[in-house]
């Protein structure tokens, strides 16, 4: 199969299709979905939709207990706990998983950080990179055995931050002069660049991976952002009152792109493009308007040498002999 052109395809939804919306006429009776941040802002809006429409989800939470009591009442929901930026974290919560017997059909790499300060985990690795993209990583090789083949979708929440920012090969840790916007731009990229490699390498089995953009929301994701960072932005007055509310999404508007990735039949023999809007995202307009998706995104060799250094530095590689 050859790679998807990224281009729109006319999905018929648009930027303020909910989750139930995309969701309509499709059963998920005996579906298993992984949403790691599933109970929290977009997190929360996928999983209760997905079961509604009567998937079983397995929600990886770094505070279990605040995920239980966010997800209190739903039926077909479990909770595991799971740190990204711990990888013996993350390899335990794998090998529980595996150790079920289980397959899953949908994996959405949902919880993520946003412009934190300057933070280091692990082996002294930049949070942000380290969190949004190498914990996803390692979790998505680890839980590879399991991944349903002829079917399982892979599902990468990017952002249009990628703009921010291509990989810094030359300092990917950030070493030297931190700026927190940049971090963000170069970790959403590389939950881009993840997804184009791992569909390159699972199609054959029938194992697609997507990206995206899931919209503009206010969620619990800008808890590193101060009152005044977000009134000078433009998103919020001094009230904390959204200034234009049309310039967001609900989260059940935001849930929709990442929702429709995992489970559209319009998606059917596709996959390695950057979605938004639940549609194909068109590529970056040459003039740096925000919109589409940024060729270094993209770049099928930039995306096998993100997924080598990835390798590198968490041990593990499920297409590795």
């Amino acid at each position: 199969m050859s790679t998807t052109a990224q281009h729109k395809i006319g999905s018929g939804f648009d930027a303020r299709s909910t989750a139930d919306d995309v969701l309509r006429g499709i059963d998920l009776t005996g579906r298993l979905a992984i949403v790691t941040g599933g109970y929290s802002g977009l997190g929360l809006e996928t999983t209760r939709a997905l079961v509604r429409a009567g998937a079983r989800v397995v929600v990886p939470a770094r505070r279990p207990e605040t995920a239980r009591e966010a997800l209190a009442g739903l039926d077909g929901v479990e909770v595991d706990a799971l740190d990204l930026g711990d990888l013996e974290s993350v390899r335990g919560f794998a090998e529980r998983f595996l150790a079920s017997g289980r397959t899953v059909d949908f994996v959405i790499n949902n919880a993520g950080i946003m412009a934190c300060p300057e933070t280091r985990v692990g082996p002294g690795w930049e949070a942000q990179f380290a969190t949004n993209h190498l914990g996803h990583y390692a979790l998505v090789n680890r839980l590879w055995p399991a991944i349903a083949p002829g079917g399982a979708r892979v599902v990468s929440v990017s952002s249009r931050g990628h703009h921010y920012s291509g990989i810094r090969w030359d300092d990917v840790q950030w070493r030297e002069g931190y700026d927190k916007w940049p971090a963000y731009g170069q970790a959403k990229t590389a939950n881009v660049l993840f997804a184009v490699h791992l569909d390159k390498l699972g199609r054959d089995a029938g194992v697609r991976a997507f990206s995206l953009h899931p919209g503009g929301i206010l969620t619990p994701l800008q808890r590193h952002l101060s009152r005044a960072e977000m009134v000078e932005a433009g998103w919020i007055d001094e009230n904390g009152d959204l200034v234009d509310p049309e310039a967001f999404k609900t989260p059940e508007q935001g849930a929709a792109t990442q929702v429709w990735a995992a489970t559209s039949p319009q998606l059917e023999g596709k996959g390695g493009v950057y979605l938004e809007d639940c549609d194909i995202a068109e590529p970056a307009p040459a003039d740096g308007a925000r919109a589409g998706v940024k060729d270094w995104a993209t770049d099928p060799e930039q995306a096998a040498r993100l997924w080598e250094l990835s390798a590198e530095l968490t041990g593990v590689d499920a297409f590795r002999g």
